[in-house]
């Protein structure tokens, strides 16, 4: 997300300085940044970006709601008194919350998962006895304010809850968790530019999600862009009211659902960049940084959008690369994010999108993209 924001904002003719965790500094990534500021710390990043923003005209930043960081890097920005593209700090603490977005979603009448909330310490039985007696099996477990599938599972069984919870408390620093109402249909999120004075539903995005049992790792592999699919007019009116609830909720956000055989449920909103930028970039008539950009400043939202094409992207699991390998995959242009080896595993992953007038072309392209790379990784050994 960081390298095709930084791209989009180039392209518009901005000076861009971004934040760089200095294991990746080290490897000369591919970004397009004028000016590239590493960080080893999330102290050093805090202090960075405090002083950054004092002398920069805007400010984005590209967090997790994990643990609240993404709400506490607004919070710096906005203490400095730079504009922040960005949701308010406030309004980002609100939809982060899953039990408070479940009542606003309630309130609005707008379907969402039957939810309830936990202490991560709460007695197991105790646990078990709730949920057989408001929601019943299965559920979903996670945490209460987690991004991605961080502590994610589906819960089938009591026998499994817990090893769910175990998981939580492994992958997860969060004090509460919820447990959902499992909902059965197709993982879907539709992007939406957002001002105060409305919201404009950009595309619908089809999700690649992978989520097991608690002894199973949950991930997000990836996903295309547009998603064809007859709920997509409510997918977007339901996403489009659940923004315009939120008044400082501005510039891009997500809203996860899942589309059943008779509606769109929604599960989640991302008042954030979500990685269905990298595919919407490649199919829009606009430029996306842009459209952020007026949004906040001018209060604009895009017009006459249209799209073109398709975008696929998915994660590719790779081993970790030598330094000759790495630095030749930089010159993929499928390639959006390399496989830095920068963890102790033996193994580090890619992102890799791809582009065609149909679905089908465009995962094509992909895999042949993704022959090539692995390729050069093996080369490499």
């Amino acid at each position: 997300m960081l390298r095709t924001l930084i791209s989009d904002f180039k392209a518009d003719g901005y000076h861009v300085t971004t934040l760089l965790d200095s294991r990746i500094a080290k490897l000369n990534p591919p970004l397009d940044a004028d000016c590239v500021i590493p960080v080893s710390s999330p102290r050093d990043a805090q202090e960075a970006i405090r002083k950054r923003s004092e002398s920069a005209d805007t400010a984005y930043i590209i967090a997790p709601e994990t643990d609240q960081t993404l709400q506490s890097l607004v919070e710096s920005v906005e203490q400095t008194g730079a504009t922040s593209l960005n949701s308010s700090s406030l309004t980002v603490e609100k939809v982060a919350d899953k039990m408070l977005l479940h009542e606003s979603l309630r309130k609005l009448g707008l379907p969402s998962p039957e939810t309830i909330m936990f202490d991560a310490f709460t007695d197991v039985t105790e646990i078990k006895e709730t949920i057989v007696d408001r929601l019943n099996f299965p559920v979903i477990f996670k945490p209460l304010n987690g991004v991605s599938c961080c502590g994610l599972s589906v819960v089938r069984s009591k026998d499994q809850v817990a090893d769910a919870v175990r998981k939580l408390n492994r992958e997860s620093s969060c004090k509460f968790f919820v447990a959902q109402e499992f909902i059965s249909g197709v993982a879907a999120s539709v992007s939406l530019i957002a001002t105060d004075g409305g919201a404009l539903p950009i595309t619908l995005n089809a999700q690649h999600v992978t989520i097991g049992a608690p002894e199973v790792i949950s991930s997000y592999d990836g996903g295309s862009v547009p998603f064809e699919h007859p709920l997509k007019p409510e997918a977007f009116a339901m996403a489009e009211r659940i923004v315009n609830f939120f008044p400082n909720l501005r510039g891009y956000v997500g809203v996860d659902l899942v589309l059943t055989e008779k509606e769109p449920v929604i599960i989640e909103v991302n008042p954030r960049l979500t990685s269905s930028y990298i595919g919407l970039r490649r199919v829009v008539n606009f430029n996306p940084a842009q459209a952020i950009m007026n949004a906040v400043l001018k209060r604009e939202l895009p017009t006459n959008v249209q799209s073109c094409g398709y975008a696929y992207f998915s994660k590719i699991e790779a081993p970790n690369p030598t330094i000759n390998a790495l630095q030749k995959t930089y010159k993929m242009n499928e390639l959006v994010s390399p496989p830095f080896p920068v963890s102790s595993n033996c193994k580090t992953s890619a992102l890799i999108s791809s582009h065609g007038a149909t679905l089908k072309e465009a995962m094509s392209r992909f895999r042949e993209a993704k022959k090539r790379f692995l390729s050069t990784i093996s080369r490499g050994k």
